[in-house]
């Protein structure tokens, strides 16, 4: 066990935890003897390692829903008795152009709300439910999920990084409301990662459209980092790391502020 971060006993709720980070997120609390409840849309919950009937939960949830946001936070409550933190991961991306003349992959309201919806609403219900429980107790640690291209914007991703620039701007201004009652809020804002499952290739057909490329041409891409400095992609395990920290007592003093995980990345 890690027990560095004395993270022992804290319960912990995990959105969007069945796959990619969210995924690599749940094993490292559990890796720090944390209580994590982890919700996905997907009916049925991933193995994890080290995972027991006494130290997980799994709650199928829709985020977008506020019923179902509030009954899966009621039910860690039931099982574990609070809600130490909580890491707002779930979200979604599918690209699109401002304008598109062979109307191929052309944003439309419908992807709009879809994406705005989870990625925005969904941390809304999910950080308000929580913030209920914690700010009772005037203890506990909210964490937003980013990304880098919330700062920088990105070709053919132009509302998922405008969702994320408003993720934000909402941990900036929860630290500030909720900072008086013990309740820390902070931001994980990754770069370019190892591959996962949600590279779909519905999504990287899209996103090569979007940007004037073959699938083939942007996969290579992906191993390509001169953007980076560090000249590599990012681990899961390193994002998920970030957030323990965050979690920790360790970062006791760290607010209001959105960390980039990104290897250095940036425009400049």
């Amino acid at each position: 066990m890690n027990n560095w971060l004395n993270l022992e006993g804290k319960v912990v709720i995990v959105t969007g935890g069945a796959c990619g980070i969210g995924y690599a997120v749940v094993e490292e609390f559990l890796a720090d003897g944390a209580k994590v409840v982890v919700c996905d849309i997907n009916a049925n919950a991933p193995e994890f390692k080290g995972a027991t009937a006494d130290n997980m939960l799994y709650v199928k949830t829709d985020v977008t829903s506020k019923e179902e946001v509030d009954a899966m936070v009621a039910k860690a409550v039931e099982v574990f008795g609070t809600v130490d933190v909580i890491v707002n991961n779930a979200g979604i991306n599918i690209p699109r152009l401002l304008v598109d003349e062979a109307g191929k992959f052309e944003l439309d309201e419908n992807v709009w709300d879809k994406v705005m919806n989870v990625n925005l609403k969904g941390l809304f219900f999910c950080s308000q439910a929580a913030a209920r429980i914690m700010k009772a107790k005037k203890d506990g640690v909210i964490i937003n999920m980013s990304s880098e291209c919330g700062l920088e914007g990105s070709e053919g991703q132009s509302v998922y990084a405008a969702s994320k620039a408003a993720v934000n701007a909402l941990t900036r201004s929860w630290a500030k409301e909720l900072g008086k009652f013990g309740i820390r809020v902070v931001g994980i804002a990754p770069g370019i990662l190892e591959a996962t499952g949600l590279r779909t290739i519905s999504y990287e057909t899209a996103l090569a459209y979007t940007r004037g490329i073959t699938v083939d041409q942007l996969r290579a891409g992906y191993s390509k980092t001169g953007t980076t400095p560090m000249g590599r992609s990012g681990k899961l395990s390193e994002v998920a790391s970030a957030v323990a920290f965050m979690a920790s007592d360790k970062a006791g003093y760290v607010d209001g502020v959105t960390l980039n995980v990104a290897g250095g990345k940036t425009r400049g």
